[in-house]
């Protein structure tokens, strides 16, 4: 090797635009390691070959990917490299449309909403239950198929399995986050859960819900529904107590009910 070709860490970092900081986490990463290290001093030595992988590794870090990434791009040809690259693009432009659909649905919150939502009793109801967390894309297929085990096991034991389905929300279901969501359909008398399936009480109450028509039930649209319930449950001086609950089918004709568990107690 010639020591002409060697590069002290500042003077490679110089030519590539990486700081010594970042040049140790990528040798220690295999990423960048260097040529050599000099035996008597420790002193990390480079070679001028390197100079393109630690300038394409430097061009890469700021499309923000993530090291494991980088180190599946660098080993690719060009012609793939680009490849790759144009469909991470892809992805990214398609995820910053979900999430521009998903800003102008919260936007125009409750102002598209006809209906008003209103109050009724909640039954105590014992509950055939299954859970997964779940992205919004995978949603329907969970609720359908999940509704299906659920009465096959209410009919398999002789048990009613004709009523409403309702689907518990504990948390945000969007294209990023997958909340836990929970598929549940109200039953009388005794079964025993199997696999998944669990059964537990759903206590009376009081409920606010909002009906939704088919048109309003996609995602984004739907949350419309729910920041209207919300806005009402805050200006009546509710106080929201559980998970909110699509009830299917809905009131009224409606392809579905928003609900949500109140306390009245605070309510002057």
């Amino acid at each position: 090797m010639n020591d002409a070709d060697l590069m002290l860490p500042g003077e490679f970092g110089a030519a590539t635009r990486l700081s010594s900081k970042a040049l140790r986490l990528y040798a220690e990463q295999g990423l960048l390691v260097p040529a050599g290290i000099d035996p008597a001093t420790g002193y990390r030595r480079y070679h001028r070959d390197q100079l393109p992988r630690g300038r394409l590794i430097a061009r890469l870090r700021t499309l923000e990917l993530p090291l494991a990434r980088i180190a599946t791009l660098i080993e690719l040809s060009p012609q793939g490299r680009q490849a790759e690259l144009r469909a991470w693009l892809t992805a990214q432009e398609a995820q910053l449309r979900r999430r521009r659909e998903l800003i102008e649905a919260l936007d125009g919150a409750a102002a598209s909403t006809t209906a008003a939502p209103k109050l009724r009793a909640r039954p105590l109801r014992k509950l055939l239950c299954q859970e997964r967390r779940v992205h919004i894309g995978e949603l329907d297929t969970f609720v359908t198929e999940a509704q299906r085990r659920i009465r096959d096991r209410l009919r398999t034991v002789g048990l009613p399995h004709d009523g409403p389905t309702l689907v518990h929300f504990h948390g945000f279901v969007t294209h990023d986050s997958d909340g836990p969501v929970e598929v549940t359909v109200p039953f009388t008398g005794s079964v025993e859960p199997v696999d998944d399936l669990r059964v537990r009480l759903s206590p009376a109450g009081t409920d606010i819900y909002l009906p939704v028509a088919e048109a309003d039930a996609g995602f984004p649209d739907i949350l419309r529904a729910y920041e209207t319930v919300e806005a009402w449950i805050d200006a009546n001086r509710l106080v929201n107590i559980a998970s909110p609950v699509e009830i299917r089918p809905g009131t009224d004709g409606a392809l579905l009910d928003v609900a949500y568990p109140v306390s009245t107690s605070g309510r002057s």
